[in-house]
């Protein structure tokens, strides 16, 4: 089974937004919502801390229903930042909506700076009553963190619903590493999945659901659809260290299928979509987001600079098998 996209190229330039005025960069981990009229995708921004560190925030763009025309921009944040020493204190670095009945959930990934390490962080739940424009939080701490086996980073949520059961698909540290010749700590995360019967409390299977495929291999932004009786995942992965600047182990997309939610192959070479040779995703692919819209099947992603300069989408042309 192979699946076939056709690129659409990149649909937001983040420079040439009206976000550029007020942001220092990025659209990072786009995620879709699509009501009858367009696709609201999701997106989180940056601005300066003060001491050298930025802010995540979290707005949005609305695209026609081609994602070919931009037809209005958040005018705030979508998501409050959290409280003095709360574990969204410095934003939110991903943000998950899922229709849910009459409101929206959002689950956002709020992070909190460390001195021995970057960041930690934890899974935070807000929910919209006003078709997703704004999202209030339920709590000022996480609906799903760290616990004894997962120590750290638990990150990237995404959620499905199916047959009355959430799912959610994460990301879970396994590693904080210094390395030779390196000034900084490294770390290392996979996937995971929990479950729940409302969507707040969430219960763990407690293991990396998607092999990996070297040593020391970092898996993120897992996405998930149902497409005919099988579900898809993609992800983005890369190496450990030396990523930044050497692009063989810069991110990747990854791919993998299940037809129970629970046990995944994973078939990298099936995802029908790489880096292109030239051009804004020439250096990487990662936080990608699969969602149906109409008859169509689309992907959004990130490109080099981990979505410094805006995202991208491609079209889901056929399933072969």
């Amino acid at each position: 089974m192979i699946m076939c996209w056709d690129k659409l190229g990149q649909v937001f330039d983040f420079w040439s937004s009206p976000f550029a005025s007020d942001f220092l960069s990025h659209a990072q981990s786009p995620h879709a919502v699509v009501f009858p009229e367009f696709v609201r995708i999701y997106f989180s921004t940056r601005t300066g801390s003060g001491d050298g560190g930025f802010v995540s925030h979290v707005r949005f763009v609305d695209y026609d229903l081609s994602l070919r025309a931009a037809l209005r921009y958040a005018e705030g944040d979508v998501v409050a930042l959290g409280q003095r020493g709360a574990f969204n204190e410095h934003g939110n670095t991903y943000f998950s909506p899922l229709p849910f009945g009459e409101v929206i959930f959002g689950y956002t990934s709020g992070w909190a700076r460390r001195r021995s390490v970057a960041a930690d962080s934890g899974i935070g739940l807000v929910i919209s009553h006003d078709g997703g424009t704004s999202f209030q939080r339920i709590g000022d701490g996480p609906v799903l963190t760290s616990s004894l086996h997962e120590p750290f980073l638990v990150c990237t949520g995404s959620a499905l619903v199916v047959d009355g059961v959430f799912h959610m698909y994460y990301i879970y540290g396994t590693a904080w590493q210094r390395f030779p010749g390196s000034d900084r700590a490294e770390r290392t995360y996979v996937i995971g999945h929990a479950l729940s019967g409302d969507g707040i409390h969430w219960r763990k299977e407690g293991r990396q659901i998607i092999p990996s495929a070297y040593e020391a291999e970092c898996q993120a932004r897992p996405t998930v659809l149902r497409i005919g009786t099988r579900f898809h995942m993609y992800f983005c992965h890369r190496a450990t260290i030396d990523f930044r600047d050497n692009f063989e182990n810069a991110y990747r997309l990854g791919y993998a299928y299940s037809d129970d939610l629970v046990t995944w192959v994973r078939d990298d070479g099936a995802a029908g979509i790489s880096r292109s040779e030239t051009g804004w995703d020439s250096e990487m692919m990662c936080y990608p987001n699969l969602f149906r819209c109409g008859d169509a099947i689309h992907l959004l992603y990130n490109g080099n600079g981990f979505g410094r300069d805006g995202f991208g989408a491609a079209t889901l042309v056929q399933e072969e098998r």
